[in-house]
């Protein structure tokens, strides 16, 4: 059936390129299982793309891709045409996507989330962040398209992030706004990733989807703005996703916009403009074209839409990204572990020690976070790793003992504040600008909006009230400057 539908609408090379991408389409799906679901496999797929159509441009890529996926709805096709609008050439020339690739790209990008949790079309990140691939390509491709044009990147919000978030915030009005957004989750192995569970329930902006907008809006924006800036798809994706940090400073000296400072440049892209009028416009724009006559945009809309990005800000912007227990490859916590009492009036701050030298990457401070958990509960017999959260200098924060639960970190007033500390040992010299930043205003502000510290808490130097040389004389005569700390 298939040879005959050939017969009737093409020809010659075009004809043996369907019959070719029927046979890929359902002999590759073996090795599509196997393959690992992170972003440096991905990228390796792109490039191997690329090697073998040697004058294929990034923006016919990212079309072929869209269409590999079946990303062709209203709204993308409002914005960016049909990603079925090729030239002839542009059709021979992506044609291995129809072919040895097809099946890859399709589960690679394709996202859903399954009854059982399991979230599909994302990837793992070098930097231990999971990111859906569909908006990540959609941003950018608003943003070569725009370039191609000489003109802004129209739509490039809807896409990426608005029309995802209006629909979550309608969706879900009967509940808190600060459930309307995520949740995060964890792959089953972090060295050959297959498998992503939810954390719980998901919404319609999973943390994923919320990367990957973020992720796709920066890149847009900045290929839309870089006339002289011909780089392959696979180079855009690398610069941003894989990069070398330098010891001992991290992301003081980086310039460059690369994964770990997502929140911070899509707060600096997004911050100075009215979000609840273009979310509202998204969501006009979805009914006119997706006829969805039950969005009626009245003011219980405008208020669920305002609520609603209060939320994604604070969660998004003001609040670190934390690395979970299961993210890190934590053991369990031995014994059942002892609530606390909320909210807490101090937070003690500590370095490490030792580990006694920063850790800039997901891999090494995931290391540092089991070495520590290793030592704590097999040499000085405690029940987990003894700190609420670490700070590594890599731009996360790891989630030690978390926020509901007592910890070991500064003895006889562990059941009156948290213990933070950061990676590194700080007699001499002085934590990351960056890495001290996440700990004084991110989760500070983080614990005290959730309920965790109250909002007149008192900071602590681990010396203050233990006998020990922590947090380091250098850092130690730093805390001393911060807001709330107390003599």
């Amino acid at each position: 059936m298939a040879t005959a539908k050939c017969n009737m609408i093409l020809f010659g090379r075009q004809c043996l390129l369907l019959a070719l991408s029927l046979f890929f389409a359902v002999h590759s799906r073996p090795a599509v299982t196997n393959s690992p679901r992170n972003m440096e496999r991905f990228i390796q797929a792109v490039k191997q793309v690329e090697d073998s159509n040697p004058g294929l441009s990034p923006l016919a890529l990212v079309r072929a891709l869209r269409r590999t996926a079946g990303h062709d709805n209203e709204m993308t096709i409002h914005f960016l045409g049909s990603s079925y609008n090729l030239s002839v050439d542009e059709v021979l020339d992506t044609a291995i996507l129809n072919t040895s690739s097809f099946s890859f790209f399709d589960k690679a990008i394709h996202h859903i989330v399954t009854n059982s949790g399991e979230e599909r079309g994302v990837v793992l990140t070098p930097d231990g962040t999971t990111v859906a691939l569909s908006p990540l390509l959609l941003g950018i491709e608003s943003g070569l398209k725009a370039r191609m044009d000489g003109a802004p990147p129209a739509g490039i919000f809807p896409l990426t992030l608005g029309r995802r978030l209006g629909l979550s915030f309608l969706s879900l009005q009967d509940i808190p706004p600060s459930y309307r957004l995520g949740p995060d989750g964890c792959w089953d192995n972090v060295e050959h990733p297959r498998v992503f569970k939810l954390s719980q329930p998901a919404t319609l902006v999973t943390d994923a989807i919320i990367n990957g907008g973020m992720d796709g809006l920066i890149l847009g924006m900045g290929l839309s703005n870089n006339s002289s800036d011909h780089q392959a798809l696979s180079e855009i994706l690398k610069g941003y996703y894989s990069f070398t940090l330098y010891e001992g400073q991290g992301l003081d000296v980086v310039n460059s916009h690369i994964s770990p400072r997502r929140r911070e440049v899509s707060k600096s892209i997004l911050e100075p403009l009215d979000l609840h009028s273009l979310v509202m416009a998204t969501l006009t724009l979805v009914w006119k074209l997706e006829k969805t006559e039950w969005i009626a945009l009245d003011n219980a809309v405008g208020e669920a839409v305002k609520d609603g990005l209060q939320a994604f800000m604070h969660k998004y912007w003001d609040c670190p990204s934390i690395i979970p227990r299961c993210q890190w490859g934590a053991e369990a916590h031995r014994g059942t572990p002892m609530p606390l009492s909320l909210p807490l009036p101090f937070l003690y701050v500590h370095h490490t020690y030792e580990p006694s030298s920063p850790c800039l990457s997901f891999p090494n401070c995931s290391h540092d976070m089991r070495s520590m958990q290793r030592f704590h509960q097999d040499d000085r017999g405690w029940n987990d790793i003894g700190y609420s959260f670490v700070v590594g200098s890599d731009g996360y924060i790891y989630e030690g003992r978390g926020w509901n639960t007592l910890g070991s970190h500064t003895r006889g007033h562990n059941s009156l504040g948290y213990g933070v500390s950061i990676i590194g040992n700080y007699t001499a010299t002085l934590p990351s600008r960056h890495a001290m930043d996440l700990l004084r205003h991110r989760l500070v502000r983080c614990a005290i909006s959730r309920g965790g510290l109250t909002p007149n808490f008192t900071i602590h130097g681990h010396r203050q009230v233990v006998n020990t040389s922590c947090p380091g004389d250098a850092f130690f005569s730093e805390i001393q400057s911060w807001e709330h700390f107390g003599y």
